[in-house]
């Protein structure tokens, strides 16, 4: 098992109330399986993940990421997990700027002691970085920084992908085009991925969906 999440409960403050964003998530994902999480806006899709990634604590409840519980992990061993265990995807692509598209992709690796320049170039060929090793990420067009964020992820071929909205700033094409890249690459390393998304259409792209609603999932 990669992922359990058990009767997770999360909450927030705003305007001086608590508001429960999460109540009683219980979810599993085991390695090659692909799981989409929806669900509306503001329904705790965001929470949950970042929860599973180690970057939040829950206020009750369990997660244990390829063995490790997070709730007894101190951040040491959360950011040991978050460099070779858990690859991130966000929406909003976080490369570093000062980096070419070589050095992005190799940034990863690198603070998990798993360096491999011929992953890596394997990587950008797949992903259709070729001729764009010395870009920065602002020479780049947002199909290409997402293709950099997804090859990042995966050059230090962790256990579990989590991704946030991975096509949410693409058009249509662009989106479906770096969706099938995702899975390609993440099927042939069977890795687990959880995949948050408004869109029902990819959702349905993926082996398994789950919708968070009223803070529960349905």
């Amino acid at each position: 098992m990669l992922l359990n999440i058990e009767n997770v409960e999360k909450s927030h403050v705003s305007g001086g109330s608590r508001v429960a964003v999460l109540r009683g998530v219980s979810l599993s994902l085991e390695a090659g399986e692909t799981v989409a999480l929806t669900g509306e806006s503001g329904s705790g899709k965001s929470t949950c993940l970042h929860l599973c990634a180690g970057l939040d604590r829950p206020d009750a409840g369990r997660i244990v990421v390829v063995g490790c519980d997070l709730a007894r992990a101190d951040d040491a061993t959360l950011a040991g997990l978050r460099r070779g265990t858990v690859g991130l995807i966000f929406q909003q692509f976080n490369l570093i700027p000062s980096l070419t598209v070589r050095a992005n992709l190799a940034f990863q690796a690198r603070l998990s002691g798993r360096d491999d320049p011929d992953w890596c170039g394997e990587l950008a060929m797949r992903l259709g970085l070729e001729g764009l090793h010395d870009r920065y990420p602002e020479q780049l067009s947002g199909g290409q920084q997402q293709r950099v964020a997804i090859g990042r992820a995966l050059a230090a071929r962790p256990a579990l992908i989590l991704a946030d909205e991975p096509t949410g700033n693409l058009d249509e094409a662009t989106g479906d085009a770096v969706l099938d890249l995702m899975l390609e690459l993440v099927a042939e390393s069977g890795a687990g991925l959880l995949m948050v998304t408004h869109s029902p259409r990819l959702a349905g792209r993926l082996g398994r969906r789950v919708r968070l609603t009223g803070g529960r999932l349905a």
